[in-house]
C-alpha cells in the first residue's frame, strides 16, 4: 500500500433484529441463563457470574468442550448484555457481542450486534448466518417452548461429531490458554 492508497474501510458490524412475541424478561432469562442448556445458543451451557470484568464460557452440553470464551462487559437487566467473544477454534482477537432487548407492542424486539472486526479475523462474514439461526431458534424457544426439528437434528449430529473438533476446544486447552 502506498500513501496514495486509501486505508481499508473497517469491517462493518453485524446487526440483526427479530421480534419475539414474549415479555422482555422471558427473552432476557433465556439469553442469560447460566449452568443449564441454552438450546437457542447452539445447544451450549453458559458459565459466568455475569458481572462486568468476569469471564464467561459457552460449553458443550457435557462440558468437555468450550466453544466461546470472553469477558462480561455490561449487564443491565433486562435490557442489555454485552461481552467479548473469542471462538476457541481460531483464537482470533476478541470481538464484541451486544444483546439489546426492547419492549414493543408485539412483545420484545431483540437487536444483536456483533462487532469489533479487524483484518486479523479470517472470515467475519460467516458469523452472520450463525447469529440469524440463533435468533430464529431463540424466537421458537421463547414463544413455543420448543425448537425446530431440523435444529434438533443438527444438534444431534454435532454432538456425535465432537471428536473431530480441534484440540483447542477441550476444556484443559482453554484453561491452558488462560481463559
Amino acid at each position: 500500500m502506498t500513501d496514495a492508497d486509501p486505508k481499508p474501510s473497517p469491517i462493518p458490524d453485524h446487526v440483526l433484529t427479530i421480534v419475539i412475541e414474549a415479555p422482555v424478561e422471558a427473552v432476557w432469562n433465556e439469553i442469560t441463563k447460566t449452568g443449564r442448556l441454552q438450546r437457542p445458543l447452539m445447544n451450549t451451557v453458559l458459565e459466568s457470574d455475569l458481572q462486568p470484568g468476569h469471564k464467561l464460557r459457552y460449553y458443550s452440553p457435557d462440558k468437555k468442550r468450550v466453544f466461546v470464551v470472553g469477558e462480561v462487559l455490561e449487564v443491565t437487566p433486562p435490557h442489555r448484555f454485552q461481552h467479548t467473544y473469542v471462538f476457541t477454534t481460531e483464537y482470533e482477537p476478541p470481538t464484541v457481542v451486544t444483546w439489546e432487548l426492547e419492549e414493543v407492542p408485539e412483545g420484545c424486539k431483540v437487536t444483536l450486534t456483533h462487532g469489533g472486526w479487524s483484518e486479523a479475523h479470517k472470515a467475519p462474514h460467516k458469523s452472520r448466518a450463525g447469529w440469524q439461526q440463533i435468533l430464529e431458534t431463540l424466537k421458537a424457544e421463547v414463544e413455543t417452548g420448543d425448537i425446530p426439528f431440523k435444529t434438533k437434528l443438527m444438534y444431534a449430529v454435532m454432538g456425535r461429531m465432537m471428536f473431530i473438533l480441534p484440540k483447542s476446544t477441550k476444556v484443559e486447552e482453554v484453561e491452558r490458554a488462560g481463559w
